[in-house]
C-alpha cells in the first residue's frame, strides 16, 4: 500500500502585526507584515492572547532603562513588540525534539534565546546571560498573528490552561512570583506591595498570600483599595490621602514590614520605600522606571539596620512553569480585560494615563 503524504502546512505570506517604525513614533496595526517561517530547532506558534506590559510601552517610547539608567536604543526597527503571550504550534522546522509537538501550547516570554554555557545559563539563571536575545530589544514578539521560536527554550504550557488568563503571568507573574521566592517570604511575615493595583503589584499580592503572607497594599484610590481587599490583604494604604504612608506602615506591621516589594515602574515609589523595612527587611526592587532614578535611602541606614537590596528581572524557564501552576491550581488569579488586537493604540494611551487596573490581554487569534 502506498504510503499517504500529509501535505505541509501553508499559511499566509502576511499578517496582520502591531508595528512600530521609529521609536517615540506611534504604533500602526499594518495588515503585510511578513509571515515567518521557522528554521532549524525552530517552531511557528499561532498567536493566540497577549498581554501588554508596561516594558513594552517604554521601549516603544524610546525611554526604556538599561542597566545603567540610559535608555535603550539598540532595538530591532521596525518594533513588533509583545512579550506575554500564548501561541499554539502550528508548524516545526527540522531537528525539533520529540517532546516539542504540533497543537502543544507554548509561552510567548521575555527571554527569547540564551547561550547555555555561561555561568548564568548554568546556574539557572539565565535572564541574566550576557548573550541572551529577548522579544522586547531583539526579535519580534506577541503583537503579531505568527511568531517563531526557539525550541531547544520554549515554554510548553499545561493543555487545561486558559489561554487568554496566562500571557500575563510570563512576565508580571514570573517577576512577581521571583521577588517573593527571592525573598524567601514566609508564613506570618509581613509583605508590603508598592503599586498593589497593577499588572505587577496584583500578582505580587497574590503570591506572597499563597506563600503565608500578611500584605500591606499601597496603591492610589478608592476602587484599587476595594479590589485588593477581594484579595485578602491584610491593609491598605491610599497614598492620594495618607500623609506619610511611611509612618502607616511602620505603626500597621508593628516596626516595618520584613518584605518590601515595589511593582511600580514610578520612581517616587523607590525613593523611601527601604524606611518601610525593619531591621533586617528586604527591598525587592521590581518596576523600572524611566530614567536614572535613585533609592534615597542613606547607607548608614543599610549598613546599622542590616537590610538588603534585590533587584528581580523575570525569572528563569523553571520559575516560569512554577508561577504558571500556582494559576492553574487557582491560587493565583490575574485580574485581566481582553480587548481586541487592534486597540493596542489605546492600550498604551491607557497606560501612560494610569487608566488601567490589573492586566489588558489582546485577543490576537480572529478564529480561536
Amino acid at each position: 500500500m502506498k504510503k499517504e503524504i500529509t501535505p505541509a502546512p501553508v499559511f499566509p505570506a502576511q499578517q496582520t502585526a502591531a508595528v512600530v517604525p521609529k521609536l517615540g513614533g506611534p504604533v500602526e496595526i499594518r495588515t503585510d507584515y511578513p509571515t515567518p517561517s521557522p528554521g532549524a530547532n525552530e517552531v511557528l506558534a499561532k498567536v493566540l492572547y497577549t498581554g501588554v506590559c508596561q516594558s513594552d510601552l517604554h521601549t516603544k517610547c524610546g525611554t526604556a532603562a538599561g542597566a545603567d539608567g540610559s535608555p535603550i536604543t539598540k532595538v530591532k526597527l521596525p518594533h513588533v513588540g509583545g512579550h506575554e503571550g500564548v501561541g499554539r504550534v502550528v508548524e516545526l522546522g527540522s531537528g525539533c525534539g520529540d517532546d516539542v509537538k504540533l497543537g502543544a501550547l507554548v509561552g510567548i516570554r521575555f527571554a527569547s534565546r540564551i547561550c547555555r554555557r555561561c555561568d548564568a545559563c548554568l546556574a539557572g539563571r539565565e535572564q541574566y546571560c550576557p548573550k541572551a536575545t529577548n522579544h522586547l530589544h531583539h526579535e519580534d514578539g506577541s503583537f503579531q498573528e505568527y511568531i517563531v521560536l526557539d525550541a531547544d527554550y520554549l515554554a510548553i504550557l499545561p493543555d487545561d490552561i486558559d489561554p487568554s488568563v496566562i500571557g500575563p503571568v510570563l512576565c508580571a507573574g514570573l517577576t512577581a512570583y521571583k521577588a517573593v521566592k527571592e525573598a524567601n517570604v514566609k508564613p506570618m511575615d509581613w509583605v508590603v506591595v508598592s503599586g498593589a493595583g497593577g499588572g505587577l503589584g496584583h500578582l505580587a499580592v497574590q503570591y506572597a498570600k499563597a506563600h503565608g503572607a500578611s500584605v500591606v497594599a499601597i496603591d492610589s484610590g478608592k476602587e484599587k483599595g476595594e479590589y485588593l481587599k477581594t484579595l485578602g490583604i491584610n491593609a491598605y494604604v491610599d497614598i492620594s490621602i495618607t500623609p506619610s504612608p511611611t509612618d502607616m506602615v511602620q505603626t500597621l506591621t508593628q516596626g516595618g514590614a520584613h518584605v518590601v516589594i515595589v511593582t511600580s515602574a514610578n520612581g517616587r515609589a523607590f525613593a523611601q520605600a527601604a524606611d518601610m523595612l525593619r531591621i533586617g527587611g528586604i527591598l525587592g526592587c521590581v518596576g523600572i522606571p524611566p530614567g536614572k532614578q535613585y533609592i534615597e535611602t542613606p547607607v548608614s541606614s543599610i549598613v546599622i539596620r542590616g537590610l538588603r537590596i534585590q533587584g528581580n528581572l523575570v525569572g528563569s524557564l523553571k520559575e516560569c512553569l512554577e508561577a504558571v501552576e500556582y494559576v492553574r491550581r487557582g491560587l493565583v488569579k490575574p485580574r485581566i480585560e481582553v480587548r481586541a488586537f487592534d486597540e493596542l493604540p489605546q492600550v498604551y494611551d491607557d497606560l501612560e494615563q494610569g487608566r488601567i487596573a490589573g492586566r489588558v490581554v489582546l485577543k490576537v487569534a480572529k478564529d480561536e
